[in-house]
């Protein structure tokens, strides 16, 4: 089955290693995820204005771009590009007004009425591969690994948008225990990461990752998964700044979950990366006996 799929401008950048497991995965599991032709930027964050429609635009040419190859759904990685693209869409599919400005402004496009699926991965495993099929399809599970979920802001949140519940989620603690590992609840999977304030005000980014990974840590995780580059970054690369202010501070890896699907399937450990993450996560993997690379 092919899937048309929307990388979004990170994944082709500092997130490869979330993309690249993915691909592998899916095509493992027997879906082929198909790049969307002439793809752009899907806006980076969803306006709060009411009235700015500027910000839709680029989200719904993206849109429009997947009708254009014959697809009804487009599946995404990004928990940014998916909200985002989500957002809009929901715009063009119930605002008869912003839908008829957007339309006539975009007057070098065809007319968009949101009548495209816009699908997280993880939504995709959950409900139409499913968890008992991926757990039958396992070769390497990662039996003992206590992993636990990060969820952040942009997956769950605002209602009708998020993939799960938005106070329970369950979709990646579900898909941690079909591959074999054991999920950690942590009070703290819903809370935001500091998103943004990284890049000129990494003070509350330093506080959110060390309450975050403490969290998990005291739980007795030996790893936090994640969705989102952006999490990632401040979860990952962060504790470098966590460190040097608290040195008690313990480091805990994190991980894609692209990446342990990829592991739990057997496929090559190079395809994940791991090089590229601040924390290594190759030791926690090869302490629970987990045969890499082959």
């Amino acid at each position: 089955m092919e899937l048309c799929y929307y990388p979004g401008c990170t994944l082709k950048t500092t997130a490869k290693n979330f993309e690249a497991p993915a691909i592998a995965s899916m095509g493992s599991l027997g879906h082929k995820m198909v790049e969307l032709p002439r793809w752009n930027c899907c806006g980076t964050v969803h306006s709060l204005a009411d009235d700015d429609l500027m910000h839709q635009l680029a989200s719904v040419r993206t849109l429009i771009r997947v009708l254009e190859t014959g697809a009804d759904k487009v599946v995404t990685l990004c928990a940014m590009c998916y909200n985002t693209l989500k957002q809009t869409n929901r715009i063009m599919l119930e605002d008869t007004e912003k839908r008829d400005r957007i339309n006539n402004f975009m007057d070098e496009e065809k007319d968009y009425s949101g009548n495209v699926s816009v699908l997280h991965l993880l939504e995709f495993l959950r409900d139409e591969v499913g968890f008992d099929e991926i757990k039958d399809k396992v070769k390497r599970p990662l039996d003992g690994l206590k992993l636990s979920p990060y969820y952040g802001c942009l997956l769950l949140r605002p209602e009708g948008i998020g993939i799960d519940d938005i106070e329970a989620p369950r979709v990646m603690e579900d898909l941690i225990e079909a591959l074999g590992g054991e999920a950690v609840e942590s009070p703290f999977k819903i809370e935001c990461c500091g998103s943004y304030h990284t890049v000129d005000d990494i003070e509350p980014v330093v506080e959110r990752a060390k309450m975050i990974i403490d969290a998990s840590g005291t739980r007795g995780a030996e790893a936090i998964v994640v969705g989102c580059p952006l999490c990632f970054f401040n979860l990952d690369y962060r504790q470098r700044d966590v460190k040097a202010r608290y040195k008690e501070f313990n480091f805990i890896p994190i991980f894609y979950f692209t990446q342990l699907l990829a592991i739990a399937l057997g496929l090559d450990e190079n395809i994940c990366d791991f090089g590229e993450h601040f924390v290594d996560p190759r030791p926690v993997l090869l302490n629970k006996n987990l045969v890499l690379g082959g």
